[in-house]
């Protein structure tokens, strides 16, 4: 019998929101502690991932006496997310105007060793801002029913980011044939170096 994986990081921070918002109450963390469990969230880690919810400012925090207090709502989550969408996709544009002008030395360079490792570095910070993204659409989810507006909003931000990730996938499966044609019999060594650097054979389009 396999064994069951255990949640991750972002996964808790889901569960212990759901707490949250489906209560819309004020905890203390001995109380989260008792309810985390029946989201499947150990009691043990409920203190770090409280912490965490607290860093992205999901969840509010303030302290009264000798205890601290916490509580989150839909809205304001809802409010959150939406500025991180327009982030990433700020910093894949950026990504993307990069990506152009490394594209360009690449062509006018004679040997093109240089710039093929920027470009390539370029993409493993884009595939970063990928996996980021997937995390905010999947934080996203839970307030479907919340703000429909706003929650509209957003996937439309999502989908102009994964076009663009896309697209600059295609331009680095280009770059990859462009340089094999350009350095003729360098193909095994030139296939080593792009999955050396993260263009690995399980890359694939954003759906």
């Amino acid at each position: 019998m396999s064994k069951k994986r255990g949640l991750s990081i972002d996964e808790k921070k889901l569960k212990v929101l759901e707490i949250f918002h489906e209560s819309k109450d004020v905890f203390v963390l001995k109380d989260l502690e008792k309810a985390a469990p029946k989201k499947g969230v150990i009691a043990q880690s409920v203190k770090e991932v409280v912490q965490a919810l607290v860093d992205d400012d999901l969840v509010h925090q303030d302290r009264i006496g000798a205890s601290n207090f916490f509580w989150s709502f839909p809205s304001e989550a809802a409010v959150k997310l939406k500025n991180d969408v327009q982030q990433k996709t700020q910093q894949l544009t950026s990504q993307e105007k990069e990506m152009t002008s490394l594209e360009q030395k690449i062509q006018e360079s004679r040997r093109g060793k240089e710039d093929s490792e920027a470009r390539v570095k370029s993409l493993a910070e884009m595939q970063q801002l990928e996996i980021e993204l997937r995390v905010v659409q999947d934080q996203l989810a839970q307030y479907a029913e919340s703000d429909p507006q706003k929650v509209e909003a957003m996937k439309n931000g999502v989908d102009v980011a994964k076009g663009a990730a896309n697209r600059w996938l295609d331009n680095t499966w280009a770059l990859q044939t462009w340089c094999k044609k350009r350095f003729e019999g360098m193909e095994s060594s030139l296939d080593s170096f792009f999955k050396e650097n993260g263009l690995t054979d399980d890359i694939d389009y954003i759906a």
